[in-house]
């Protein structure tokens, strides 16, 4: 029902008398009385609760920006469930795409990561249409356009750090004009295409019906792998030596699957494109691929990271700052600009980089050893791309395919498969503990640490039946807590001191991608039962955090708390904003959108309730 009314007026009300913190949100923490009459010429409407309230203070504004003088009052009541489901596909994607081209360059070029007067745009050595493309819009958006050198050195990236500058992305002709391939950010300050949340945003848009959106997401892979040698970290210019965990094989796989009009041509360039980055860039001896023919993560660099906050290294800084007598920013600078020799330091930063190429920056689990381990999560990806190999080229090139002069069948890509599955067996397999756990190549013992990530190999279908059920008996119950799946288990950090900073990918923190890579591990054996009650726990901690809190949808939760309130390093991204939220989180978006699509009809009724799962399963 249309409902005509002032809107500037009322908004205003609204807000002088709700919005007790002044904050221009409505949320629990408010102390008005939460009730608000909605009054007409003919009629009035009584508006109660917090959640009710803070839906009206959105339709207002939006309103206000359409132009209109009225606003639809089914909005205003609609399931809490069902509208966040709603903002996330008609305004949150859009909020969160971006085009690397004239027409979206303004969006992306003002961040504040980008340190110098003149935003700086990096192009490929080998692509010349970007940089002659780039060179003409220089002198329009006061852009200094640079061209990488022919072969990017961790020396040349270092040289480059402190420019924050972007890197471009791949273009299209369109009716006589260029313009970017679309892609989508994960939000808040990270203005960038970064590398797995991609994958994890895909999902949600082939769901919402977004399949160009999607496909052109891996056009934009494609380019990076291509020109840049690698998926990167992010298409920021510190993120050059960096990749990311390899999902671009189910990313190609899914967008093909969901064409209405199969092109095959399409599949066999993104597929040979594919293989390409896992011989590259996974499977070259003495980098990403160790003796003992599993992977590990190894970022090169120099130095420290450019990008994290102030402060984030002074534990690590402060006892060689001591021993030089200097204080631990002169230190930190000195360091940073190769005026101190320190080989402990450059061994440590091996490890800490490594910790950001594998996405779970920051946690205890791979800190000062991540490029040792032989983790977990990495070798059931790259076991996932053998066998998407191996299935696609079976299912749509008729078992033969050929690239770069060589011939690739099923059998090829099995056996592979079958080496690394016997591999994760003998040496990430723990039959007392019944859990995979990374490996340490170096002590050559297992890091017994218990984590989401252990699961990974269920989502790859590399666990036997057995190991599953041991596994979900066994482990599963000490990751699962009120609001979901911790990183990691409680009892994992033991060991790590209460005075210690909390890494933000462990307990009691839960993350979208962890739950999406479980809840289809477990229904991959059979565990349906036990993937719709942690699909139901993850989405009515969203959706209880977006009633109470003016319709937040964040970056991750404290899921024993199941709130949004995370009290560890970086904070929390996608919780700062003004009356609306524009984008929520790229992969919660989708983590929502995903669990919404899998979740029966009695539980979602009960979501759209708000029933504690305390009630429901315990």
């Amino acid at each position: 029902m249309k409902f005509k009314l002032n809107i500037n007026q009322t908004l205003q009300q609204l807000l002088k008398q709700e919005d007790t913190d002044r904050d221009k949100r409505i949320t629990v923490d408010d102390k008005g009385p939460k009730r608000f009459i909605l009054k007409s010429p003919s009629e009035e409407i009584v508006i109660e609760g917090t959640y009710c309230l803070s839906n009206l203070l959105q339709e207002l504004v939006l309103a206000k920006e359409n132009n209109q003088d009225f606003i639809e009052t089914e909005s205003v009541f609609e399931l809490p469930a069902y509208r966040i489901s709603k903002m996330i596909r008609n305004y949150f994607w859009d909020g969160l795409t971006r085009t690397l081209d004239e027409k979206g360059l303004k969006k992306l070029l003002i961040d504040s990561k980008s340190k110098t007067d003149k935003p700086i745009i990096y192009i490929p050595f080998t692509d010349n249409f970007g940089w002659q493309y780039f060179r003409k819009l220089a002198p329009i958006f006061n852009l200094k356009v640079v061209q990488l050198p022919r072969i990017i050195t961790p020396e040349y990236v270092s040289s480059i750090n402190e420019e924050g500058g972007i890197l471009a992305l791949a273009l299209k002709k369109e009716d006589q004009n260029m313009e970017g391939f679309p892609f989508v950010v994960p939000g808040a300050r990270f203005n960038e295409m970064y590398g797995w949340d991609s994958y994890f945003e895909n999902i949600g848009l082939l769901i919402d019906g977004k399949s160009d959106l999607a496909k052109s997401m891996v056009e934009n892979f494609d380019y990076q792998i291509t020109h840049y040698g690698k998926i990167l970290n992010a298409n920021r210019s510190y993120y050059l030596t960096r990749t990311q965990p390899p999902f671009y094989s189910s990313m190609i796989r899914e967008v093909y699957e969901a064409m209405t009009v199969k092109d095959q041509e399409w599949l066999r360039k993104k597929l040979e494109i594919c293989i390409q980055e896992y011989e590259t860039v996974w499977m070259e001896n003495g980098k990403r691929l160790t003796e003992n023919g599993l992977n590990r993560y190894f970022a090169q660099g120099i130095g420290l990271p450019p990008e994290t906050e102030s402060g984030h290294y002074d534990d690590i800084l402060k006892p060689f700052a001591e021993a030089a007598n200097l204080s631990i920013s002169d230190y930190e600078k000195l360091y940073y600009h190769r005026k101190i020799e320190n080989k402990t330091l450059d061994a440590y930063f091996v490890h800490d980089r490594s910790v950001r190429e594998s996405g779970h920056d920051t946690s205890y689990r791979i800190e000062g050893n991540c490029a040792h381990l032989n983790v977990v999560e990495l070798n059931a990806m790259l076991y996932k791309y053998e066998t998407d190999f191996a299935e696609l080229i079976a299912l749509y090139f008729d078992n033969y395919f050929e690239y770069n002069n060589k011939i690739y069948n099923k059998k090829y890509w099995a056996k592979k498969g079958e080496s690394r599955k016997k591999l994760m067996n003998r040496l990430l397999w723990n039959e007392q503990e019944s859990c995979f756990f990374d490996y340490n190549f170096k002590t050559q013992k297992q890091n017994i640490f218990l984590s989401a990530t252990s699961f990974f190999p269920l989502w790859a279908k590399i666990a036997t039946q057995e190991q599953a059920d041991k596994m979900i008996e066994k482990c599963l119950p000490k990751l699962v807590f009120l609001g979901g799946i911790a990183g990691c288990s409680e009892e994992a950090l033991s060991t790590v001191s209460k005075d210690q900073m909390q890494r933000q990918w462990d307990f009691p923190n839960g993350w979208p991608p962890h739950q999406m890579i479980i809840w289809q591990g477990l229904m991959n054996y059979g565990y349906e039962e036990k993937a719709q009650e942690l699909i139901y726990r993850w989405l009515w901690t969203i959706t209880k955090n977006a009633s109470d809190y003016n319709g937040t949808v964040p970056e991750k939760f404290d899921v024993v708390s199941a709130s949004h309130k995370v009290f560890a390093e970086y904070g929390n991204q996608g919780t700062d904003f003004e009356y609306i939220s524009r984008e929520g989180f790229g992969w919660m978006n989708a983590s929502f959108q995903l669990g919404l699509s899998l979740l029966n009809e009695d539980l979602k009724t009960k979501l759209n309730q708000l029933i504690n799962p305390i009630e429901l399963f315990n």
